[in-house]
């Protein structure tokens, strides 16, 4: 077992997350599938579009008939037919012809371009004016030209966002195959805990952390269960622990890391099956008591008690772990961070990476960041934070008005 206090940098502790499996998969309905994990890599069966088409209203025309014309020396040509829409024309296109078409509609043989309607003009029931000219491929999708056959449409790995529902749906893919929304057991433990519809005595606090843990629990996708508070007892938690196991995919122990518990929690977490304490206190701050712990494959957490720090933990260890057993591949993972000055200084201890809660708000077309100091048991830092910004391992702190990336929350 490793000493208390005995941390493991940021980055070998998110190495860790390999060494957990991904969850099961699934087969659902497109129609369901929003913001689910795609679990097997679906490829394009045919060309997207499978016919040339137009993008435009107008007429279907070889471009080399548009050539040179112009306001002054427009060209006539012969209205050939209409293409009407949803089928496939039964004539062709001649060097001097052209076909009434719609935004969509399939180009007749012989035609590789459109002329927008804007640039012509009808002379008789058969002729029309073209005072501009088009290239070869203007106002056209060409076969295949959106998505060829045999492309990878949507990789495995990746987020099913509208767009990708859009792409799946255009191949006629009624149903796709994704991970398992991780199911994530959280067990809240302290003597002081109540629940939210108790009143506190003196000495007592309502559970916060079972809601807002998840809440992020579902905004990463996953599946929050609560097996409840347990008391300061080892019999207690070893058995909540053992039950949440059996029904979750990871486990939470919120408030099983602090000074005061450490021992009691590591002892717990140490009896369970197959047990393996992998960290025992992360070099960030806050949230550097926290414990990490693998039994029979599953990632058991002891978390601070304190919200702020339980929060800023989740989002940047716990929820990597999360994305890894959900099935979402690293080049997929969306961790977008945005740019803004720091409004004061900033001082910070060397060793460890910290995590400061800053206010984002715009000054003469310029985005600040200012931070928002205040202790780790104080959750109204974390309502008013609108992100976060790191302080490296090996900085001692940050100057006013220098460029910080911000961690949206």
């Amino acid at each position: 077992m490793k000493e208390f206090f005995k941390v493991t940098d940021l980055k070998s502790v998110l190495e860790y997350s390999s060494d957990f499996p991904r969850v099961k998969t699934e087969d659902i309905l497109l129609d369901e599938s929003f913001g689910r994990i795609l679990a097997v890599s679906v490829n394009a069966d045919v060309d997207l579009p499978d016919f040339a088409r137009s993008t435009m209203d107008g007429y279907a025309v070889r471009a080399s008939a548009t050539f040179g014309t112009s306001e002054a020396n427009p060209a006539y040509l012969t209205i050939k037919g209409t293409v009407p829409m949803g089928t496939s024309p039964a004539f062709s296109i001649g060097s001097d012809e052209v076909a009434r078409i719609s935004t969509g509609g399939m180009l007749p043989e012989g035609a590789d371009s459109v002329v927008m309607i804007e640039h012509t003009e009808v002379i008789d029931r058969t002729t029309i004016e073209v005072y501009r000219s088009v290239a070869p491929g203007q106002h056209i999708l060409e076969k295949g030209e959106d998505i060829p056959k045999g492309d990878v449409l949507v990789p495995k790995g990746k987020h099913l966002r509208p767009q990708e529902t859009g792409l799946l749906a255009a191949f006629g893919k009624e149903a796709v195959t994704v991970y398992k929304k991780p199911v994530v057991g959280i067990i809240s433990t302290g003597d002081e805990i109540v629940s939210v519809h108790e009143t506190p005595t003196p000495g007592q606090i309502r559970d916060i952390n079972i809601y807002t843990l998840s809440g992020m629990l579902r905004k990463a996708g996953a599946v929050p269960v609560s097996f409840g508070i347990v008391r300061d007892d080892f019999d207690d938690l070893f058995k909540t622990c053992t039950t949440a196991m059996a029904q979750s995919d990871m486990v939470l122990i919120s408030g099983g890391s602090s000074v005061g518990t450490r021992d009691f929690t590591i002892d717990v977490l140490s009896a369970l099956p197959e047990s393996d304490i992998l960290v025992h206190g992360i070099s960030i701050s806050p949230g550097k008591p926290t414990i990490l712990a693998k039994s029979r494959n599953l990632a058991i957490w002891g978390l601070p008690g304190q919200v702020t720090s339980t929060m800023v933990v989740f989002e940047i260890v716990v929820k990597p772990f999360i994305n890894h057993i959900g099935g979402l591949s690293l080049k997929n993972e969306r961790n977008f961070k945005f740019s803004a000055r720091l409004s004061r200084n900033i001082a910070s201890a060397q060793g460890r990476m910290e995590y400061i809660r800053v206010r984002l708000n715009h000054k003469n077309g310029i985005l600040w960041a200012d931070p928002i100091l205040g202790k780790s048991g104080l959750i109204n830092t974390m309502v008013n934070a609108d992100g976060l910004i790191e302080i490296g391992t090996n900085t001692e702190g940050l100057d006013k008005g220098v460029t910080v990336a911000v961690i949206p929350l």
